[in-house]
């Protein structure tokens, strides 16, 4: 007897071993898809062509007929990340307990080092969870506020950082102040003083986006910070329209709190964010969900869910590889790049209205326009329905007009179509 148990040990201890050896090679595969993706754009030394935007068009897979100008409410995927996250999940369910609990420990803290690298900060400030909301949740819930306290959030501001304000704090007595921020400012100091004006001897925070959805105003957040600092008022920022499409050094911002879902210009897969905390202003903080390990004193304690979309996080670590590959300054650039692109394709037309500060300081990627005498639901049901062209109609502060996204999967070829789709539309 003694002897079949041991030949059983014997046998599952080769079991057991099979099965580690099975992630092993996953992880191999997702890294390999990487690499070959990586290879094909460094066949081009100057990534200022044409020819190299297209290859970057051709790792992004979208249905048949889509042409995707609406990133800035749902981001895509490249292949090489989509493969790697389907081989991270595959890994964890050749082995659940052993990745879920510990077999990740190390490639978890280094997907934190490249995303701190992304935002020029410490990995010691960076927690890496669900989204934007969830960051908001967290500011929201977390601060000691007194009743009569106030809080400033401009009237462009999303539903998910208006509604945690609201639960969290309103609901308690503190007081939301709602500035009205203009729609086509011509200077960041016509921003600014909005704030400036704003603030009073109770305010507290000032809760904003880095760019706004509705129209693309991208709000210049050093010169808030600054303002704000000095009048001892801590400052939490809506990230998820700026983090990827334009350069973001939180360490040169200056802010407290930043907050980004990576689904949209970061390309990573759904379902998992970034969140920043100086690192003087995380004992400010409280974990939304508490589980085992939450006497951590470090950043980390803001993610400790027990199980959690693991292969999704390290899809993050993957995508952040996807994008240094081409290079933070390359994307940056492309991205004003486009912009000019559209803008001097539409300069003429008395009929585009466009809906967005054309200034480089105050926008970027998200361009908005009204189409005279359109309604703009006819515009981008028309847009979409005859031209494929998939866009996010913006009705709120009488906009009237279509929200265009120009994220790196999107070509001259791409934006000339574009063009030429809402030139038919207007004279139609």
């Amino acid at each position: 007897m003694e002897k079949n148990r041991r030949k059983f040990l014997k046998n599952l201890g080769a079991g057991v071993a099979g099965t580690v050896t099975l992630p092993l090679h996953s992880w191999a595969n997702s890294s390999e898809s990487l690499r070959t993706s990586i290879n094909h754009l460094k066949q081009f030394p100057d990534k200022k062509t044409e020819a190299y935007w297209e290859t970057v068009a051709a790792q992004f897979k979208f249905a048949k007929g889509v042409h995707y100008f609406n990133n800035a409410s749902l981001g895509a995927c490249p292949l090489p990340i989509r493969e790697a996250t389907n081989a991270f999940r595959n890994t964890l369910d050749d082995f659940p307990s052993k990745y879920m609990w510990g077999g990740w420990d190390a490639e978890k803290e280094t997907t934190r080092k490249k995303v701190a690298a992304l935002f020029s900060v410490s990995e010691e400030e960076i927690a890496l969870i669900h989204n934007t909301t969830e960051g908001m949740n967290l500011i929201a819930r977390s601060l000691e506020l007194h009743i009569d306290d106030e809080v400033i959030l401009a009237d462009h501001e999303h539903t998910s950082a208006v509604a945690p304000w609201t639960v969290w704090q309103a609901e308690k007595g503190i007081k939301l102040i709602r500035p009205i921020l203009p729609i086509l400012p011509k200077t960041k100091e016509a921003i600014v003083s909005v704030f400036r004006n704003a603030i009073t001897s109770k305010t507290k925070v000032i809760s904003l986006c880095h760019i706004v959805n509705t129209n693309g105003m991208m709000l210049p957040m050093k010169e808030i910070c600054d303002m704000a600092h000095e009048n001892g008022v801590l400052v939490a920022v809506d990230g998820a329209q700026g983090a990827g499409m334009v350069q973001t050094n939180l360490r040169e911002i200056d802010c407290d709190f930043y907050t980004v879902s990576a689904h949209k210009w970061l390309f990573a897969p759904k379902g998992i964010g970034i969140f920043y905390a100086k690192q003087e202003k995380q004992s400010l903080l409280k974990p939304l969900i508490v589980a085992r390990g939450y006497e951590d004193k470090s950043i980390r304690r803001l993610e400790n869910y027990n199980t959690r979309n693991l292969p999704e996080l390290l899809a993050l670590g993957a995508a952040m590889d996807y994008r240094n590959a081409i290079g933070g300054d390359v994307i940056h650039n492309r991205t004003y790049e486009l912009k000019h692109y559209f803008l001097e394709k539409i300069k003429e037309s008395k009929d585009i209205i466009l809906k967005t500060p054309s200034n480089d300081y105050l926008s970027a990627g998200i361009q908005v326009l009204e189409i005279k005498g359109k309604n703009v639901q006819e515009v981008k049901d028309t847009l979409f329905n005859t031209f494929g062209i998939d866009s996010r109609p913006m009705s709120k502060f009488g906009l009237n007009a279509v929200r265009l996204s120009f994220a790196i999967f999107i070509t001259k070829k791409d934006v000339d179509m574009l063009v030429d789709a809402l030139h038919s539309i207007a004279t139609g």
